[in-house]
């Protein structure tokens, strides 16, 4: 007699298993079902004031976005940041549409950085933003010529995130208040002329064995190491 045909069995029929908790239940785990993000339509009278969106009010707000901007619009949250922007800049080098540069941009978000600036291509691949860019501002620059000449006239020292012979640590290194920090693209990194135009090129300390670590990474690492010196104010 030839058993039933199990989930491993040729020809057996494939279970309907949901797409967030297939690895959960073939270990025999109950799945949990994914949390709502943000919160339903307001409750009770209407706060006033210009920052309320009465839509989101109605309806809910279930933006990635943190407690504090809840129900306000978009305008008047990217209003309250420019308030408190950090004095450095992000940059990121798009020659080959880098599938890192949405994850840069997200990073530059959280620690809300000055602005960002795209060297190269103007299109960009936006998937790993999560639609911060939205609360940021964005700039485009054609050539590094046409960057560094912007950096120059608005007093930013340019600080290159890389592995070269002259890379100095970035944990020991006193990153400018006012600074931009500039990566290159996964696989050929930064730029020989962005290399050549920055006031230092900075490489991050590893102990594996791989030779470096994906930009998205470094980019956070880097923005972190300003807001620790400039912050909390932690010397090198």
């Amino acid at each position: 007699m030839t058993p039933d045909a199990g989930p491993g069995t040729p020809g057996a029929p494939v279970p309907d298993v949901p797409e967030n908790g297939g690895a959960d239940v073939e270990r025999g785990i109950e799945s949990v079902p994914e949390r709502e993000v943000g919160v339903g339509p307001w409750e009770g009278d209407w706060p006033t004031g210009e920052q309320w969106d009465p839509e989101l009010l109605r309806e809910g707000d279930r933006r990635n976005v943190a407690d504090p901007y809840r129900y306000w619009t978009l305008e008047a949250i990217v209003a309250d940041l420019d308030t408190r922007r950090h004095p450095f800049h992000v940059a990121i080098e798009n020659w080959q549409h880098d599938l890192n540069i949405g994850t840069v941009v997200r990073t530059a978000n959280a620690f809300n950085a000055a602005g960002v600036h795209i060297i190269g291509r103007r299109r960009w691949n936006r998937r790993g933003a999560m639609v911060t860019d939205r609360y940021l501002h964005v700039h485009h620059h054609p050539t590094v010529e046409d960057f560094t000449d912007w950096a120059a006239s608005e007093g930013l020292s340019v600080i290159g995130i890389d592995i070269f012979p002259d890379s100095v640590p970035l944990e020991t290194f006193a990153l400018p208040e006012r600074c931009v920090l500039v990566f290159g693209q996964e696989g050929p990194g930064l730029s020989e002329e962005v290399h050549a135009s920055a006031e230092a090129t900075l490489s991050i300390a590893q102990y594996g064995s791989t030779r470096s670590i994906n930009a998205a990474s470094a980019a956070g690492i880097a923005m972190h190491a300003w807001i620790r010196q400039h912050v909390f104010g932690q010397r090198p």
